[in-house]
């Protein structure tokens, strides 16, 4: 059974998220700064939404993960405390950084993701899919350690409870010298792409958004060089015609293009602040406004199903501070991670669910 049709299924069950549909629009980027300064910043789009608020891990907080057939996975403490935005009221982030300046993001890759295999004697070292990113986190300070434990856990096809299947995901991972990979699981086996661009959207796997990118070589930044035409000269309307032809819709492979060109293109900029004002600046390009990407089916009120931005969030790597907005209120709000109790108890929530404030200049 597909993705797609199994989860039109769960849209008609009232107890589970009816309504989740397949979410294949986010977007991420990475800037560096003058100032040495990385920015992880991305989007997160879905159909229904999916309730995040800013959760603060402490160090030292014990996890469990989830195997499959509603089995305990591998267990865990963390070691570094992290802040993002989790889901659906999860103690795990779907995006986020880390005391030592570790970024991760969980990206949707439908039709592409197949997980690893499974036996029972796996268990004590698997993970969901949901999880993998938050083990990251918890446990390791740079990409390179990331590379060389990756390999030690078993990312299955576990449900996850709140929406009644396995989240077909990649993750995209950056530390605070730049460095950045991106893992996949690929007909059942695990995958690390080096990402020199710090790109990232969804399916299909990294390596063919890389070759895809080449057909976009003579793409540039200056208008284009006026032509003659048997005696008439034609020349460009104005600025921005040496970028005509780039994929303009809401797919994948266009959003990556889009995303390549637009964060090489930035400026640079002096301080982790400033790019991270820029990053935000460079992803209003790919918000997805409420109908504009829509499924075929509706929901069981009859209601049409579409995706929307329902947040924007940049992690500046150096300063351990998380920026987020989401789609009802575009005031940026921050975390400071280093003015949190990294040693607390329990993991501290805080609500983002806030509407627009509108200034008025009267």
């Amino acid at each position: 059974m597909n993705l797609k049709k199994r989860t039109l299924e769960i849209i008609a069950i009232a107890s589970v998220m009816a309504g989740i549909t397949v979410a294949d629009a986010c977007t991420g980027i990475r800037l560096t700064a003058k100032d040495g300064s990385v920015i992880h910043a991305r989007t997160l789009e879905f159909a229904v939404d999916v309730k995040s608020d800013i959760i603060i891990v402490p160090r030292g907080y014990k996890r469990t993960g989830t195997a499959p057939n509603k089995t305990k996975g591998m267990s865990w403490t963390t070691k570094y405390a992290s802040v993002g935005a989790n889901g659906v009221g999860q103690p795990v982030l779907f995006d986020g950084l880390n005391e030592k300046g570790l970024a991760v993001g969980f990206f949707y890759h439908p039709h592409t993701a197949k997980y690893m295999p499974y036996k029972p004697s796996d268990a004590p070292n698997t993970l969901g899919s949901w999880e993998l990113g938050t083990w990251i986190l918890d446990s390791f300070a740079t990409v390179d350690e990331v590379k060389k434990n990756i390999n030690k856990v078993v990312v299955s096809d576990a449900i996850f409870p709140p929406w009644g299947f396995a989240p077909p995901a990649h993750f995209v991972v950056h530390d605070a010298t730049g460095k950045s990979i991106v893992i996949e699981f690929l007909n059942g086996k695990l995958v690390v792409f080096e990402n020199p661009l710090g790109i990232i959207t969804n399916s299909p796997s990294y390596d063919w958004h890389m070759t895809n990118i080449r057909n976009y070589i003579n793409i540039s930044l200056t208008p284009v060089n006026e032509m003659k035409i048997d005696g008439v000269t034609l020349k460009s309307f104005g600025m921005g015609s040496g970028l005509h032809g780039i994929p303009g819709d809401f797919t994948p492979p266009s959003r990556f293009v889009r995303a390549t060109i637009f964060s090489k293109a930035s400026l640079p900029q002096k301080t982790g602040y400033d790019a991270v004002i820029e990053a935000f600046h460079i992803l209003n390009n790919f918000d997805i406004p409420k109908g504009t990407a829509r499924e075929h089916a509706k929901d069981k009120h009859g209601n049409v199903i579409a995706e929307f931005t329902q947040w924007t969030a940049a992690s500046d790597l150096k300063a351990k501070k998380y920026y987020i907005r989401t789609y009802d209120n575009s005031q940026i709000k921050m975390i400071d991670l280093n003015k949190m109790n990294l040693d607390a108890k329990e993991i501290i929530t805080i609500p983002l669910k806030s509407k627009e404030v509108v200034k008025e200049l009267n």
